[in-house]
Order: C-alpha cells, then sequence, then structure tokens
C-alpha cells in the first residue's frame, strides 16, 4: 500500500479513537457501581467486572489514539510504524471490544444477518451500559473492517522477517 493509504487510515484510525474515547471517558467519569445498582438490580460484581472491561479498553484506546498522533506528526512518514500501529490498535482495541478479556459479553457472529447489535451480554446490564455499547459498536465495526488487513499483513510479514 501507498504511504498516502496508509496515513490516510491512521488519520480515519485517529478520529475513531478520539470519538471512542470521548464517549467512554465521558460514560466512566459519570459513572459509579452504586448509581448502576439503583438503574438495574442485579449482580454488582457482574457490573464491577463490565466497568473494569470499559476500563481495560479505554485504556486501549487512549494508547492507540497516542500512537496514532505520533505517526501522523512524524516527519517523514513512516509508513513502516504505521502499520504496526493499525496493527496493534486493531490487536487491542477492535479485539478487546469484540473480545473483552472477562467474557462478560461477547460478539453474536450471527448478527451481521439480523441486523441487531452484535454484542450480547452474559446477564442483562444497566440501561446505560448497554446504551454506550450500541453507541460505539457500529464504529468499532467499521474500523475492523477496515483494519483487517493489517491483522494479516502485519503477521505475516513478522513470519516472513524471522525466517
Amino acid at each position: 500500500m501507498s504511504n498516502l493509504i496508509v496515513k490516510s487510515q491512521v488519520e480515519e484510525v485517529l478520529a475513531f479513537l478520539e470519538s471512542s474515547v470521548h464517549r467512554i471517558e465521558s460514560y466512566l467519569n459519570q459513572t459509579t457501581i452504586d448509581k448502576l445498582v439503583k438503574e438495574k438490580k442485579g449482580d454488582q460484581a457482574y457490573y464491577e467486572g463490565l466497568l473494569s472491561n470499559i476500563r481495560r479498553l479505554l485504556v486501549y484506546c487512549e494508547e492507540g489514539l497516542d500512537a496514532c498522533l505520533v505517526v501522523v506528526q512524524n516527519e517523514p512518514f513512516l509508513k513502516g510504524a504505521a502499520e504496526k500501529t493499525l496493527y496493534k490498535v486493531y490487536h487491542q482495541c477492535i479485539e478487546e471490544f469484540f473480545s473483552p478479556r472477562y467474557d462478560l459479553w461477547y460478539e453474536d457472529s450471527r448478527s451481521a444477518y439480523t441486523g441487531k447489535n452484535a454484542i450480547k451480554f452474559r446477564q442483562e446490564p444497566p440501561a446505560s451500559i448497554m446504551k454506550l455499547m450500541q453507541e460505539v459498536e457500529g464504529e468499532f465495526h467499521t474500523i475492523r473492517e477496515e483494519l483487517e488487513y493489517y491483522e494479516t499483513d502485519f503477521r505475516t510479514k513478522m513470519i516472513q522477517s524471522k525466517n
């Protein structure tokens, strides 16, 4: 891929991460376990796990955002660094969204056929968590499709460089 295409994709991912960080951070800054329990009576440990997963996702998105900013500001543009950054964003942010560490939600692969949201929760979450996930899910899908190339291409390059 040309430098221009890769730089354009980094800029697109940068905008996505800025938006995602803003939404997730705003949500977390306003949310407590007590607020979630008042919103919907349920398993407090599950709610704590959900917030933990969301915090972890936020950290990955912030790290990806910082890396994209560095790549975009670099002169001359370093295509290899950009591709590595896009791979990292895919591997950490996108995969963490669709397959979180503690497996408290999961992606329903059949959702592409039904037109419904792909994220399914193991237990019913408070409406505010459901709303947050629905707000960001579409953008995560879009960026995942854009970055799938880097997932396979970067791994192929790594394997070839070891041989």
